[in-house]
């Protein structure tokens, strides 16, 4: 009972976020966006033309009348048709959000897992060669451009230059084999950039909870090393390392496969939204920021209850 009265204000408090969120998208759409009136006019309209294709699009109506209108289809999650397509928006969502929660899942829990484990051996060896190998690699990988990782890995795997085994764009899946084929080399790019980023925040966190006088005390009385690592550093530092987590989750089902989809043609609802934004298709733009505000309160519930099961001294009020 506590949890659910704790996530009903949470869900309640999380409506300014919303609409500050889609207020601000929305006016930047609306006077900053692309107007496709003209491209689909034709050459040389009358002022009639004008007028209709406006109509159609809604262009027409007062500013607050049409933010109303799109807090009316995010409360349904019916945000009406494409511009470009003709599509119903939520059709697309519903078919290209799996695509890419399949494209960037396996990286983002890799580059988790391995993130936290190599934390664990910098911070055990804290100061010795081993922990500044693993910095050494983590700043590298924070200093490459995504894009440059990309094209690497490309010409690594997908090419005569390298192994070429894998596809160098493409998603034609249909089986496990074909997922796995088409898979690998985002993969490989997400984790490489993402483990930098992430190593170095956590072993930053578990080192300054190995510094706690719990640890120190558990020391003293001979609690043997991965006992140590796990039970008294690991699970104390699990909060940060939970909210690092938890955080990223809205990125990684929209914003976080743009430029992997764009860059490997896969048809996910990253390439969608980057179709969207070069042909200023406003339906899906809509959608895609309103959809993402509304999985960051979400998240910020999951994230908080989250805590109460890591550690019971947390309330949730």
């Amino acid at each position: 009972m506590e949890t659910l009265q704790y996530s009903l204000r949470k869900l309640i408090t999380g409506i300014p976020l919303i609409l500050g969120v889609t207020f601000i998208s929305f006016v930047l759409m609306v006077y900053f966006g692309p107007d496709k009136t003209y491209e689909l006019v034709g050459k040389n309209p009358t002022q009639e033309q004008i007028d209709q294709v406006r109509e159609q699009l809604g262009y027409d109506k007062p500013f607050f009348v049409r933010y109303g209108d799109y807090l009316g289809e995010l409360a349904t999650l019916d945000f009406g048709y494409s511009d470009s397509t003709g599509e119903r928006v939520s059709r697309i969502l519903v078919r290209t959000i799996p695509i890419s929660l399949a494209l960037t899942l396996p990286g983002f829990i890799i580059g988790n897992v391995l993130g936290i484990v190599l934390a664990l051996i910098a911070g055990f060896f804290r100061g010795g060669l081993i922990d500044k190998g693993i910095m050494a690699f983590a700043v590298i990988g924070m200093s490459i451009s995504f894009l440059i990782i990309i094209i690497a890995s490309q010409l690594f795997f997908s090419s005569s230059y390298g192994l070429n085994i894998f596809p160098v764009r493409g998603w034609e899946v249909y089986n496990f084999a074909d997922y796995l084929y088409y898979v690998t080399v985002p993969t490989f790019a997400i984790v490489f950039v993402s483990l930098g980023y992430n190593t170095r925040f956590y072993r930053a966190v578990i080192v300054e909870e190995m510094n706690r006088d719990h640890v120190r005390t558990a020391r003293a009385f001979g609690t043997p090393p991965g006992a140590l690592l796990f039970k008294n550093i690991l699970r104390n530092a699990a909060i940060p390392i939970v909210t690092r987590i938890m955080f990223s989750i809205p990125l990684v089902v929209i914003s976080g496969s743009l430029l992997i989809e764009s860059y490997f043609g896969i048809p996910g609802v990253g390439k969608v939204t980057f179709d969207a934004i070069t042909t200023g298709d406003q339906p899906i733009l809509k959608a895609v920021v309103g959809l993402t505000a509304a999985l960051f309160v979400v998240t910020l519930i999951a994230t908080d209850i989250m805590y109460k099961l890591i550690d019971p001294r947390v309330s949730l009020k």
